[in-house]
């Protein structure tokens, strides 16, 4: 029979393939559960572990640098180091001598004596002498890089684009617990149907101002309820202002140029009530899968989906054929960090400049398959300008007989009239606008469908 791990061991081996493997957490998580079957305070731990080691982690080796000094560790001691610490900083519930115990036997565990005598003399200084001060760092972007754990470069790269103010509230938001929201299938439920049926489940909830049929989580586990998953999907509220903006509707051929795994294509495809025509391609077959068996749960029969790269629609559909074209274009993600933490530590500009080119190339291929009275949607989940205002105003240029829609910003909801990152090529929505996840969206269409 196989040895049962606790929490802690599981959060530390999860946490050194994130490291060694640059495996996605939120991934390994889903599926550490599953396989481990732990009961629900048990995943609550997990998770809090494992996503708050990772949001704070630049901050943990600053202290820990104090203690440690230059000593080599193994990365797994490092890693058990940061994770004991996090918990006896953050987690005020767990008592400090539950942890070093904990720390010190899986130490034991894993390594030997001179190890777990290293790590118990370690925490007990920490218990001590307590944290140092990060007031001791002169430089602004290093100290704000280092008290919210993202790399210096992007600090430093979103004060040039955005100044100080803005770049400190987007990287504490980046730094705090990400709530959950969800999309009501509105061919199967109402709105405030949806909301009185999960409130006699205990799940507290209120309506999103993004979307209509958006709701945020307030109390309570959506995932438990008997609407989940095919009357309600999980959805960022500002992921779902995207299909809000393509605005499809029944009569209409619309293009998801790169769909998985099909938040905002299945979103798209209930607007348009099942009906009219919605093509969903991605570069990858098991993406593709997603899309069908998201369709499929939410009982969508409109969505025709296959393995394409965009670049090359050109070849299967003739100029002129969308009335709608959203591409969410592939991006470095870095308005996603909440959710997504360990991305900050693999990306670099270069990478940017890459998926730059990449996006280029997308909507230079897909504009041509714009109808003359087509509006077609980009929108990225991330909030660097290189990727988003700078990719617009370079495609204006390019392409003179494009504008960027006027009725876009009209029809932008209340909520985001007066937000600081409209500008003259779209919207920039920042995490701690609404709480949730950055994105920019945009809508454009050719100069000839001026009304």
């Amino acid at each position: 029979m196989a040895e049962t791990k606790t929490v802690r061991e599981i959060a530390l081996n999860l946490l050194e393939r994130v490291n060694q493997d640059g495996s996605f957490s939120h991934i390994l998580i889903n599926q550490t559960i599953s396989k481990h079957d732990l009961k629900r305070e048990d995943r609550g731990l997990l998770t809090e572990i494992v996503y708050g080691t990772l949001q704070r982690q630049m901050t943990l080796d600053y202290y820990l640098k104090h203690f440690v000094g230059k000593k080599k560790l193994d990365s797994w001691v490092r890693i058990l180091l940061r994770l004991s610490l996090y918990q006896t900083i953050y987690l005020s519930r767990i008592p400090d001598h539950a942890v070093i115990n904990e720390a010190v036997t899986i130490a034991k565990k894993r390594g030997h004596k001179g190890i777990s005598g290293f790590v118990n003399g370690v925490l007990r200084q920490v218990q001590r002498e307590g944290i140092p001060s990060l007031d001791t760092i002169d430089d602004p972007i290093k100290k704000l890089a280092v008290s919210t754990s993202h790399p210096t470069w992007m600090v430093k790269r979103w004060v040039e684009q955005y100044g100080f103010e803005t770049t400190r509230k987007m990287c504490e938001s980046n730094i705090e617990s990400k709530r959950v929201s969800v999309r009501v299938q509105p061919l199967r439920i109402e709105r405030d149907e949806a909301i009185s049926h999960l409130e006699q489940e205990g799940i507290k909830t209120m309506p999103s101002r993004l979307s209509s049929q958006g709701l945020i989580v307030i109390e309570g586990n959506v995932l438990e309820s008997s609407l989940f998953p095919d009357q309600l999907t999980i959805q960022d509220e500002t992921s779902m202002l995207v299909s809000e903006m393509v605005d499809p509707s029944s009569e209409m051929t619309v293009l998801d140029a790169c769909s998985a795994p099909g938040g905002k294509v299945t979103h798209m495809a209930e607007k348009m009530a099942g009906e009219g025509t919605l093509y969903a391609y991605d570069l990858h077959e098991s993406k593709i899968k997603l899309i069908k068996d998201k369709a499929e749960t939410l009982g969508l029969n409109n969505i025709i989906t296959n393995p394409s790269d965009s670049r090359h629609l050109h070849k299967q559909h003739e100029n002129g054929s969308f009335d709608r074209i959203l591409l969410d274009a592939p991006c470095t993600g870095l308005g996603v960090l909440r959710s997504k933490p360990d991305i900050k530590y693999q990306k670099s500009e270069q990478n940017i400049s890459e998926l730059a080119d990449v996006q280029r190339q997308l909507l230079d291929a897909l504009i041509p398959l714009l109808k003359e009275d087509g509006k077609f949607v980009y929108s990225t989940c991330t909030v660097d300008q290189e990727e988003n205002e700078h990719q617009i105003k370079a495609l204006l240029e390019r392409v003179p007989q494009l504008e960027v829609d006027p009725s876009f910003f009209d029809e932008l909801p209340e909520s985001c009239q007066s937000l600081s990152g409209l500008s003259e090529f779209g919207l920039q929505l920042f995490p701690h606008d609404f709480a949730a996840d950055g994105f920019f969206i945009t809508r454009l269409q050719l100069k000839s469908n001026l009304k």
